[in-house]
Formats: C-alpha cells, structure tokens, sequence
C-alpha cells in the first residue's frame, strides 16, 4: 500500500475539503544489530535463531547487560523495539544456569499475560516452565503451578487478591526469585498506578521476608518521566534505558477533522461515520487496518459501518470487531486471523492497544485522541511493525481537547510525551494497603521506613487510633480485622466504600464503582455504560453497596443533575497568574445527586425529568483554583448577569484541555465555579481531583496553569461555533445541564487574566 496514495484519493472528495489538517513524515529507520554477547548459552542463540532473530538491537544488548550486572532497568523504548524480548531472554539465561531460578512477570491485563506465555513457550526452551496465575486459572491447576512453574504471568490485581495474602505457599518460589517484570508501565498511573505501587511495596517485603533478590526489569511505551515514574511505582532506585535502535519503516500520521455539517452550532459529521470511511477505503485497497475506538460499542458499529461501506460485498466476512466481552477463544481466534491475514481488518477498543502479537498491519486508524500521547503512539504503532511502510490517521472528535489538537499539531508531534502521574503517598490509598500488608505478615518499624515511606508513620498512628491496627509488646503492627482487608481493596477502583454492579436474576459481577462516583452513576432510572454496552439501573442499595442492573438498549440516556458545594481546607501553594491568583491545595467536596433527566440519543432532545432522594457524599480531595478580583470583570466587559456563565463556560474548557498537561481524563476531575465563594471572598473557578486524596493531576495542572489556559482561551476562540457546543464549552458531564454558558464572556475574561 502507498500510503500517500491512500491521502491523495481521500481528499480527492470535494465534501471533505480542509479535513486533513496536517501529515506528519515519520522517515525510516534501518536496523541496527549487534552479534549476541560473549558467554552467550549457545542453545539460547540456536532457539533465537529460528525465531528469525540473529543478534540485539543495541538497547536491547544494553538492557541485558544491566540485569546481568545486578541493576534494576527501566526499559522505555518504542512500539515494536524489542522490549519483551529482554526480560525474556534475561531468565531465560537465568534458568540455564541457575536450574531452581524463578521469575515473576506483571501485565496490565489477562490477555496481555496469555500473549506473553505463547511468545515464551516458542523459545522451546524445557527449563522454562511457564504458567499463567489469574483468575481464570482453574483451581484444580493452581497448587500444581506453584510447585512446578518457575515462571509465573500474572496480573497486578491477582497479586494483590491471592498471591501476597497467600504467601507461605509461595515461599520458596520468592526464595530463588530473580526477575520481576512489569510490564506496560504507562498504564499504571493515576489512582490505579498508585494502588500498584502499594501492591509492589508489599510485594517487595515479602520478597525480603523469604530471602529473595530479584532484579527489577519495567517496561513501557514513550512517557515523559520514565525514571520518576519507576521510582514512585518500586520504591526503587532505577536505570533508564531510552534509546531505541530498532528498525521502522517510513509512515505518515495523518491528522484528519470530520467536515463542519452545521454552521451555526459548529458540529461535524462523526468521528465513527469518517473513521469507518477511512477504513472501508483501505479495506477495499487490501490493506491490512486496525481500527481503535473508545468504547465497546463504538467497536462493534466501526467494524459494521465499516463492512456496509465496501465496494464488494464478499469482502465484508473478512472485517471483525474485538473487544472485552467476548469469549477468550473468540478473541484468540481474532488475534490470529488477524496475524495471518485471513482478516483484513479488525475494529478494536483499547484491548488490542498493548503488545499483542498480530503481525505486521499496513494502516491504523484512531477514532479520537485516546488521552495521552503514549496511548496514541501505542495505537499508531499497530501498523508497520516489521520495516514496510505504513499509514495511521487519527480522526478527531468533537470534543475540546481532539478540536484543539487538529489546531495545533505541534502538541501532538513536536512535544515530549506527557508525565505518567501516580502519587503512591496518598493516605487514602495507602492505608488500606498498611492494613493489608499488616495482614499478610505484623509490620515492624523497620518495614514502614524500609517499604513504605515516611508517610507510613502518621497512617499507622491513625489506623491504631482508629482500632484497625494494633501495636504489641515486640512493637509489631497487626491487622485486628475479623475479615480480610484485601476484599475492601478494589486496585482498579478509587478509594473509600466500593459499590459492587451486578446483573439482575445471574448476580453476575459487572464491575465496580468508588462511593463517589456511584450515586451520580448507578443511581436508580440510570443508564449504565460499561465497556460500551447499556444497562438500565433497577436499584441502588445503600446499605449493602449494591446496584442492580439489567441489561438494555433504550434510545436515551440518561444525565445526573447534582449540587456541589466546596470548601477550601488548606492552601499548599500559591502564585500570581497574570491579574489572577492560582492556588493548589487540599478541599472538602459535597456533592449531592438531586436528580436526572432523559435525553434521546438521537437529538439530545429532553424526555424526563426524575427528582432523586439521594444523602450527600463527601470527597476529601486537591484541587486547583483561580480567585479573580472584579476589576478583571470590568476590564472584560464582562456584566454581573454574564459573571456566571463566563466562569461556568471557562471551567468546562478548562477541564476539556487538563489532559493536555496531565495524563488522565477529563472524567478523572470535577469542577466548581463560583461568582463569590466564600472561603476566599472573590470570584473562583474550581478543577479538582476526582478521587480520595486526589490523584495529582490538578497539582500538575498547577504546574503548567499558563499553558493550561493559554490552550482553553484559544480554544474558546477558534472554534467555529457561534454560542457554545461539544467542542468547546459543553460538557458531557455537567451536573446542571450545561446552564449557565458563555463562550464569548469566558474567551474576553481569559485573555485578561493571561494579559495580567
């Protein structure tokens, strides 16, 4: 396929004139090998060599040595450069000269882990006895792997639930452990990164406890703060390994905006419509696409519009969706059709995003910005994974953050990757994980400084105070809870009570919800969403933390109207911004759901409203705020009737643009704006932390407030739209139904602020 090709017969329609804003050139790559070290195990070579592999790529040689040198690695290159193969071939060197030598590998997810066996397995190597450890494991074969598998591929959460609170069973495989890898790094931020930090803190202990020292071997995709972002995750001082000198063929990034459809409001035509477009195109070209959406749904109608738009109907047998969901062997039967080219095209979630072998594909299309540069440079990587050429297309959405970045490409191209942010000393975080870890083995004065940092020291206090721990005679921390914490520990949720959803008549476990995203959520009459498929809440119990779901397809969806009130408790730190004041710093949310209203899908149009009787729910979180004095009111022009939809309309973008400073999604933060609050006696506009403690990411908004505003200000400005829409100052999240907004108060008001 030519690339360039492709482009040029796009845009041959004249409907979708000016939709490729920009094409990024992204130059080959040759390989550059260098021959296996000295000391080398021959029968090691032989088994690569088959694999078609005849020597190391010089960060691969590099991350080898590290590891064999007794160091703890960081390995932070590009899509495709080899990564897996190192830690791979570190115990694989291991076993063969040391035969009771074991090794523990962490991914992000099942599937990832099940990938990695078969890869492992193809070096037919007979002293690597592989097994994957999860809960799909049968129960009858867990005993069996832990005596005879010295290489054990398992999940962050199965460590969390069943290794470590069972770890006597597992004391002699963390006697002779000599690798810990963890690998897809970058997904471990935020409030998850932070519970994995704690589960590794654990880990480590234990480890310690039964005479382990292992090396440590993380992987991940391009982020911008690789050796941070290890140290906070271990605990561990780390090497950084960045240099990537793998092969790449030539590829164009092409940035594609759907055509304006609407002049007046500004909206486009649909990211999924243009993205299955692209794809059907492709498709009928022969060449071998993946194609990412957001969420299940999305996937399953990509691939069905996608199919309804090829030239020759035979072909549509050859185009699936994948995603969560479907049966393991379903999604097995997938990957490979997909690597041997029996599909030509695959419309895919994010569970395909991670390093999942399916061979070599020609083109990418990404149906929105995923949220971070790392995930799109993961998505984009799916094609020309060997040295052919490739094209990826990320098709924007009509969203704040997509619409400015078709703006300014140079956000997405000319700039490093964005920080991966976790913040491991949240106490609401980890508190729970000192219990636990109390639970597993009594903690000594000697642990909490040695693992868990000196924020462990005023959390104990605190847990004995509030008779969760106990402390002996021998000075000993114990757990005196009769059940075990690890069950009130959801890794993958927030912190504080965890609403459990399940399926009505079955009892089948959906998923999980922190309290304070549960009431506006799961409260009764809601439509549920969970990895892309609808279910309508039938109850919401308060005692038990139950909600109650059944599954459905309404033609609405449904909006939580709530009350927020915040209350500045602390301020760490503050700054002139311009005529303003910013400041970061600890706040107390009350936020209560009073009702919701029904909406169709299909128009927006509004079809009920439904009071709710829900009690309030308080959020201890940080938070970043602006104050602003009224004489910027009046050197804005901006009246006392347009004061609250200004600052109203400012936050939604605000909120819209913070991923483009700190990794994480716009569901991730909350925002209050207020004409006169209180606690500071001035006009002040609200960005906090969605979770317990917070999650650091409006602390690195605080960082980068000038760039943060300068992007929403310009936003306001170059959107098309006359009054306010999707793009720019409408949030899909806003508990009073988008009202008050003004876009034009909001762009006036900014550009004074920024002017100072």
């Amino acid at each position: 396929m030519d690339p360039q090709a492709f482009l040029d017969h796009l845009t041959a329609d004249p409907e979708v004139d000016g939709s490729l804003v920009h094409v990024q050139e992204l130059p080959a790559r040759p390989p550059l090998v260098q021959p296996f070290p000295a000391g080398f195990p021959e029968v090691l070579v032989g088994r690569l060599g088959l694999l078609g592999i005849d020597g190391l790529y010089p960060h691969q040689a590099e991350g080898l040595a590290a590891l064999a040198d007794g160091r703890d690695v960081m390995l932070a290159t590009g899509t495709a450069s080899g990564k897996s193969l190192v830690y791979q071939v570190a115990f694989a060197q291991a076993a063969l000269t040391v035969p009771k030598a074991t090794a523990l590998f962490l991914f992000p997810t099942k599937a990832l882990a099940r990938d990695q066996l078969r890869s492992v397995r193809s070096l037919k190597l007979p002293q690597l006895k592989a097994a994957v450890y999860d809960g799909d494991t049968p129960r009858a074969e867990r005993p069996l792997i832990r005596r005879t598998a010295n290489l054990v591929l398992t999940n962050p959460d199965m460590l969390h639930a069943s290794l470590l609170p069972d770890h006597a069973r597992w004391a002699d495989f963390f006697l002779r452990l000599s690798l810990v890898v963890i690998d897809e790094a970058h997904v471990l931020r935020g409030v998850f990164g932070s519970q994995v930090a704690m589960v590794l803190r654990r880990l480590r202990r234990l480890i310690a406890v039964h005479g382990g020292e292992p090396r440590w071997c993380l992987a991940t995709a391009t982020v911008g703060n690789p050796a941070e972002l290890a140290a906070r995750l271990t605990g561990l001082h780390v090497e950084v390994i960045e240099r990537d000198a793998s092969p790449r063929g030539r590829k164009l990034f092409a940035l594609w905006n759907p055509p304006v459809i609407d002049d007046e409001t500004g909206a486009r035509r649909s990211a999924l419509t243009e993205a299955s477009w692209a794809m059907a195109g492709l498709v009928d070209l022969g060449a071998r696409t993946i194609g990412f959406t957001r969420s299940r749904r999305a996937a399953e109608l990509l691939a069905e519009f996608t199919r309804r738009g090829l030239s020759d109907p035979r072909m549509r047998t050859r185009v699936k969706s994948y995603r969560a969901g479907y049966l393991a062997e379903d999604r097995r039967a997938i990957e490979r059709q997909l690597a041997n080219g029996e599909l030509l095209a695959v419309a895919s979630t994010s569970a395909l995003e991670l390093g999942m072998d399916i061979g070599s594909l020609d083109a990418a299309v990404l149906t929105g910005y995923p949220g971070t540069r790392a995930s799109m440079w993961q998505q984009a990587g799916r094609a020309g994974r060997r040295e052919a050429e490739s094209l990826a297309i990320l098709v924007a959405q009509d969203d704040p953050l997509d619409q400015y970045l078709a703006q300014h490409h140079e956000e997405l191209f000319d700039r490093p990757a964005e920080d991966a942010v976790i913040d491991p000393g949240n106490p609401y975080v980890m508190g729970p994980h000192l219990r636990c870890a109390a639970s597993e083995l009594p903690l000594t004065q000697d642990d909490l400084g040695r693992f868990f940092g000196p924020e462990a020291e005023p959390l104990v206090e605190e847990l004995i105070a509030d008779g969760a721990l106990s402390r002996r005679q021998a000075g000993t921390l114990h757990d005196v809870g009769r059940d075990s914490p690890h069950r009130e520990v959801d890794i993958r949720a927030g912190s504080g009570h965890v609403y459990r959803i399940v399926l009505h008549g079955t009892g089948e476990l959906l998923g999980t919800s922190d309290e304070h995203r549960a009431f506006g959520t799961l409260h009764p009459g809601a439509v549920y969403l969970h990895q892309g498929e609808q279910f309508l809440v039938q109850e919401l119990n308060l005692t038990d933390r139950v909600a109650v779901v059944t599954e459905a397809d309404p033609d609405f969806y449904t909006q939580a109207r709530d009350v927020t009130d915040i209350q500045i408790v602390d301020v760490v730190q503050r700054r002139p911004l311009g005529g303003a004041e910013v400041c970061f710093g600890d706040v107390r949310v009350t936020n209560q759901v009073v009702g919701y209203v029904r909406k169709l899908v299909s128009t927006n149009e509004l079809v009920g409203d439904h009071p709710l009787a829900l009690p309030p729910v308080t959020l201890d979180t940080r938070a970043t705020w602006w104050t602003l004095p009224g004489r910027l009111f009046h050197e804005a022009a901006v009246g006392p009737r347009q004061l609250p939809g200004a600052i109203h309309a400012a936050e939604h973008c605000a909120i819209g643009l913070l991923p483009l400073v700190a990794t994480c999604d716009r569901w991730d933060v909350g925002g209050v704006s207020t004409p006169m609050h209180e606690d500071t006696g001035l006009t002040t506009i609200f960005v906090y932390d969605g979770y317990e403690g917070g999650a650091g990411v409006t602390e690195r908004g605080f960082r980068n407030v000038e760039r943060w505003l300068h992007a929403t200000l310009e936003r306001l400005r170059e959107c098309p739209c006359r009054d306010g829409c999707p793009s720019c100052v409408q949030s899909p999240k806003c508990g009073n139904g988008n009202e008050p907004l003004d876009k034009a108060a909001a762009a006036a008001l900014l550009a004074v602020v920024l002017r100072g």
